[in-house]
Order: C-alpha cells, then sequence, then structure tokens
C-alpha cells in the first residue's frame, strides 16, 4: 500500500474534481482514497480510466457508509461502489464509521470479498480499541488498516501503539487537521530550516512516523506542493517538537459518539 495519496472528501464539483484527480495521478500520486458518501466515485474511476498510469499500478480505496452497513448490505454496497467506480476490483475496502450492532457483521463481508479476491485488502475507518478487539474476537482475517483522524494536534498514541502492536496500518484522515495546524508556529519555523511548507513538514512527521497520509486539496499548485516531501528529513528533535504539540484536538467526531 503506498504511504501517500489523495483524499477526495468534499470533492463534490465534477469539473473541480477530475482536474483534482489527474493533477495528482500526473503529480505521481498512486494512491486515492473516496467513500460511497463522497458521491465522487464515478469521477475516481473516469480519471483512472483516463490516465497513462495502469489500473494495477494505481491503489484505489473506497468505504461503505453506515446506512449500507449489515453483512448483506455491505455485499449489495460494495457492488454498487464497484459498478460506480467501472473497475473489476478495490485495492481496500473499509467500513466507515463503527456503527453499533452491524460494524462487526459489515466486517465480516469485507472479509469474504477478500478471500473472493475482490479487494486486495481489508480494513476499517474511526475504529477504536474496543471496536477492533471486538472484532478481532470473531475475524479470520484481522483489519490490515484503520483509517482514523490523526495530525499534529491529535496524535492518538494509544491507538497508534494497539494497532502497531497488531500489525494494522493506520491511515490519517484530516492529517492537516482541516487547516487548523497550518498556522502553527512550532512548525512554521522547522519548514523555514528546509524551506518547506507548514503542509509539507506536517506530511513528512507523518511519514517519519510510519503512518499512511492522504492530503485533499482541489488547488492544482498545492496538490503538487504537498507530494514534494521525498527530499528532505525531519530530526529527531524535529519529531519530537511536532509531536509534544498534541491537545486530544479532534476536527471531526469522536467515533463513539458519532450520530448514527
Amino acid at each position: 500500500m503506498p504511504r501517500f495519496g489523495l483524499g477526495v472528501f468534499k470533492m463534490t464539483d465534477r469539473d473541480e474534481a477530475l482536474q483534482a484527480l489527474t493533477t495528482a495521478i500526473d503529480a505521481g500520486y498512486i494512491a486515492i482514497d473516496t467513500a460511497a458518501i463522497y458521491k465522487n466515485e464515478k469521477e475516481v474511476g473516469e480519471a483512472v480510466k483516463a490516465s497513462s498510469v495502469k489500473r494495477e499500478d494505481l491503489f484505489i480505496t473506497s468505504k461503505v457508509w453506515n446506512t449500507d452497513q449489515g453483512y448483506d448490505e455491505t455485499l449489495r454496497a460494495f457492488e454498487t461502489s464497484l459498478k460506480t467506480l467501472d473497475m473489476d476490483y478495490l485495492d481496500l475496502y473499509l467500513t466507515h464509521w463503527a456503527v453499533p450492532e452491524k460494524f462487526k457483521d459489515t466486517y465480516r463481508a469485507i472479509e469474504r470479498l477478500y478471500d473472493e479476491k475482490l479487494i486486495r485488502a481489508t480494513g476499517v475507518s474511526n475504529h477504536q480499541i474496543h471496536h477492533l478487539e471486538e472484532i478481532f474476537v470473531q475475524a479470520n482475517i484481522k483489519p490490515m488498516v484503520n483509517q482514523i483522524e490523526l495530525h499534529p494536534y491529535l496524535t492518538q498514541v494509544e491507538l497508534l501503539d494497539f494497532c502497531k502492536a497488531n500489525d494494522i496500518t493506520v491511515t490519517a484522515w484530516s492529517p492537516l487537521g482541516r487547516g487548523k495546524v497550518l498556522e502553527d508556529a512550532v512548525i512554521a519555523s522547522i519548514g523555514q530550516k528546509y524551506s518547506k511548507s507548514i503542509a509539507q513538514v506536517i506530511i513528512r512527521w507523518h511519514l517519519q512516523s510510519d503512518n499512511i497520509v492522504i492530503p485533499k486539496s482541489v488547488t492544482p499548485s498545492r496538490i503538487e506542493e504537498n507530494a514534494q516531501v521525498f527530499d528532505f528529513e525531519l530530526t529527531t528533535e524535529d519529531m519530537k517538537q511536532i509531536d509534544a504539540l498534541n491537545k486530544d484536538e479532534r476536527t471531526g467526531s469522536h467515533p463513539d459518539h458519532f450520530k448514527f
């Protein structure tokens, strides 16, 4: 699974989404993260087909929405997503949120999709430790990925450690804190040392923390800038300074208090 990709949350304008996706693929992004609820799976599929990059060289992720969860419902939702994307398989399919009484059956369906080789990896999103432990009791295959809100103001160390101990790769959504972290003076001063933007420093921090990172932007120049993070390395001290910025501050819902 690529460590760096494009998130397409809130890309609802067709032309804007297609331009962003095309720019990203041309700039070397090989992972795209979408979801049924984003209403842009069709555009993702079109951009992939129009690209000069082969489908098998790209890593496409989608997610089953809360109202479509359950065993049979998830299988139907996946079929709909695959048809909308106009693809034969997905690289990763995730439970979007841990819907009470349903998320375990949803994950069972994802395991079946993996067994049938319709997806290349299994995963969940917005799952806390207790959700993962409940899945472990019944799972034949542990989730390979957990996608969670993660940025310098919300480092989720306990959950990260748990995932690492159980060989679950963590993907950071809202990796830039929905813009809130982009004014941070500490990160700005670190960026000045390397002639890098705050966003580039944060993305580099994620990569060096062994997180998968999927920054979202529709601005072509920013999409290209966000990818220019492989020509410098943060020091141990830089990493510690950014780690210390944690405030346990969320930009989205807490998974245990989501309004289902």
